[in-house]
């Protein structure tokens, strides 16, 4: 009897400590890669299918489970298939807005940037991947003098 409620004992136990193992074991992410902005338009979400992308501080989301709201000839389509840093950090559709040009934002502006950047983009939707203007010269040569740490209102923790 006591054999049989150790063997019972050691099961429950094995299979509770394999679930746990299960839980903890993650996939492999897909790698991310480099987007030029015209490589990024093609992710607009005007072909039914493709993946729906856009930029946020030179970070590639993948938006597409939040179609309703990104996807063909819905409220935030604007924003999708280029860099709309400036248009999420002033809530703007303003199609002049529609850029990753910071220049002359308010410090309002860039909490609230930082903020939608942290709490929404990064919580909700997969980073595929960066734009090369981060780290491209405009000959697309690598910037031997970008240094993310040094990217106003960037922290080498966006990466992750």
């Amino acid at each position: 009897m006591a054999t049989a409620r150790f063997c019972v004992l050691f099961i429950i136990l094995a299979v509770a400590l394999a679930e746990d193992a299960e839980v903890k074991h993650k996939t492999a992410p897909k790698p991310v890669r480099l987007f030029t902005e015209e490589e990024l338009q093609r992710y607009d979400g005007s072909e039914e299918g493709q993946p729906i992308y856009m930029a946020v501080k030179g970070v590639v989301f993948d938006v597409t489970k939040g179609k309703e709201f990104y996807g063909k000839d819905a409220p935030y389509n604007a924003l999708v298939g280029k860099d709309s840093t400036r248009a999420v950090a002033k809530m703007s559709l303003d199609p002049a807005d529609l850029t990753s040009d910071t220049t002359g934002l308010t410090e309002e502006q860039l909490k609230s940037l930082d903020s939608i950047f942290e709490g929404t983009y990064k919580a909700k939707y997969p980073i595929v991947g960066y734009t090369a203007s981060r780290i491209l010269n405009e000959d697309g040569s690598p910037n031997k003098d970008f240094k993310p740490e040094d990217q106003p209102h960037f922290q080498i923790k966006d990466e992750f």
